[in-house]
């Protein structure tokens, strides 16, 4: 495992990390709690120590599994939770209203079962609360010792721009992969120049880029929406994707890798990543991750994935 500095902080995280919102289990299909805690302590086993997880995620179930599983271990881990966004039924609600923070944070530290946050993130926007508002509550928690260090979610350069005047910030958490990738033009160059760190997330695009689906899958389980949140699996995109992932085949077979593991060695090689983010259902699968860091694509076969994934993002209907 590879790990690197997050930003201007003193956090040394892996370069692959641990996300959890399939551990809420009611997004990506049913999950039964004890397999995703073995995931989780495979995944520390095999050298992943950030592990990302947040309210919102199954209505703090996700917090509750993680806590379980670092028990007897939090030293090993950094631990990355967020607020701003809650679940009202299958509704999600952006709220970054003090009163709300507080509230969020003292659920999550109970759920988590620990005294402080590594990393505490604002998960969503929020148009309806001043930012100055939420900050200046955020930055009371800090200073009463329950977080250490304060990151953004979902932000682009604008916001980023608009809470560095406030306060630090250590990170930003963005959607990124071979199938989306607009934060390039913008936001990595003010990342870069404003030496923050990226912890990415969906860098399989729910799973599409694992090229474990033959056929476009149908997500029936009432607890499986991931098609609502990745335009990749619908119809109209489907096909679009398959020559990106026939050729992250062709090049996982040349290094006897899984095509999970070229995706995410992608991903932690691009400029300004820090930390790509996976999720892990298995055991199985959590080890993979994290030795998708153990070896390295060249670099005419980044540039090769880089340029298919331009053709293929082109064409998409998102």
């Amino acid at each position: 495992m590879k790990y690197n500095y997050l930003g201007n902080s003193n956090l040394k995280v892996s370069a692959v990390g641990l996300g959890t919102w399939a551990y809420g289990n009611d997004t990506f299909g049913k999950v039964e709690d004890q397999q995703s805690i073995k995931a989780i302590r495979a995944a520390v086993d095999s050298g992943i120590n950030l592990i990302d997880t947040a309210p919102a995620y199954g209505d703090g179930h996700a917090e509750e599994v993680v806590g379980r599983a670092i028990e007897g271990i939090r030293d090993q881990v950094i631990i990355a939770s967020k607020c701003g966004t809650h679940r009202e039924g299958e509704k999600y609600v952006m709220d970054l209203s003090p009163q709300r923070i507080r509230k969020e944070m003292e659920n999550s530290l109970r759920r988590l079962n620990v005294e402080q946050i590594d990393i505490y993130q604002i998960h969503w926007p929020d148009p309806d609360t001043p930012l100055k508002e939420s900050v200046e509550e955020l930055l009371k928690l800090k200073q009463e010792g329950k977080f250490k260090y304060l990151a953004v979610c979902n932000f682009g350069e604008e916001l980023l721009k608009e809470i560095s005047e406030m306060t630090d910030i250590i990170s930003l958490q963005p959607q990124y992969s071979l199938l989306k990738r607009d934060i390039e033009n913008k936001t990595i160059p003010y990342i870069l120049d404003n030496n923050l760190g990226i912890l990415s997330y969906g860098t399989l695009g729910g799973g599409i880029l694992s090229g474990k689906y033959e056929e476009r899958p149908q997500f029936d389980d009432e607890k499986d929406n991931r098609a609502g949140f990745y335009p990749f699996f619908r119809k109209e995109n489907w096909d679009q994707t398959q020559s990106l992932i026939k050729l992250i085949k062709e090049i996982a077979d040349k290094h006897n890798q899984s095509p999970a593991q070229v995706a995410i060695n992608w991903a932690i090689n691009r400029s300004g990543v820090t930390t790509a983010l996976v999720g892990a259902k298995s055991e199985k699968q959590a080890r993979e991750n994290a030795a998708a860091a153990d070896f390295k694509l060249s670099g005419e076969e980044m540039i090769a994935l880089t340029k298919k994934s331009d053709e293929v993002i082109k064409n998409l209907k998102v």
